[in-house]
């Protein structure tokens, strides 16, 4: 599919941007022209804690899919997500230690948004669009095509939700590298979004909201 080919070629261009935008922090030591390093409770420090554990979800959910098909579109958009935001996560974390903050809170998730009452955090969802535990059992639990469809249901309604974060980022953020990088988030998830929706269909499924 010319499409995957497409977004394999936009996730290489955001690794190397990735890493001139780490470079970019750690030579102002996290700060940005006009503001200080952030605070544990800055929005800045929370999207980053809250973005590492939404992006790890994905890559286990794309390394899950990875080994449960053998269709190589499906496995090769499972790679990019997998690469893309395991690069990020480091970048997200790193960033914490240049600017010595924790990398937990005891503040609910999206605190930082002012949702801290938004995800219910039941059966391991901590965010909005993070599968459940019992979704990722059951995607361990398929294979072929059924595989294939959740796992795109699934990575979609994560999506939406890691741009509803990025999105608050993009808003409340004071970092300017931090506020490009969530922006990026927004625009390379919403294309996957699309080429997700275009999988789905060509397997007689689609997106479940």
């Amino acid at each position: 599919m010319r499409q995957v080919g497409l977004i394999a070629g936009a996730a290489a261009v955001a690794l190397v941007a990735a890493g001139a935008i780490t470079y970019a922090v750690a030579e102002d030591g996290g700060k940005s022209t006009n503001s200080p390093t952030p605070t544990a409770d800055s929005a800045d420090a929370g999207f980053a804690r809250d973005m590492a554990v939404h992006h790890q979800q994905a890559v286990e959910m794309s390394y899950i899919v990875r080994d449960r098909t053998k269709n190589v579109e499906v496995r090769r958009l499972a790679y990019d997500i997998a690469q893309t935001q395991a690069n990020q996560r480091g970048m997200l974390l790193g960033w914490l230690d240049l600017w010595n903050l924790p990398k937990v809170s005891a503040d609910p998730p999206m605190t930082w948004m002012g949702m801290g009452d938004m995800a219910s955090g039941k059966d391991g969802a901590l965010m909005p669009g993070m599968a459940t535990n019992t979704e990722l059992k059951k995607l361990n639990s398929l294979s072929g095509k059924p595989a294939e469809v959740f796992f795109l249901q699934l990575m979609t309604d994560h999506h939406k939700g890691g741009i509803h974060m990025a999105e608050g980022c993009v808003e409340k953020c004071t970092v300017g590298v931090e506020k490009r990088l969530a922006q990026g988030m927004v625009d390379a998830q919403q294309s996957e979004i699309q080429l997700m929706a275009d999988m789905l269909k060509e397997r007689g499924a689609k997106a479940r909201s």
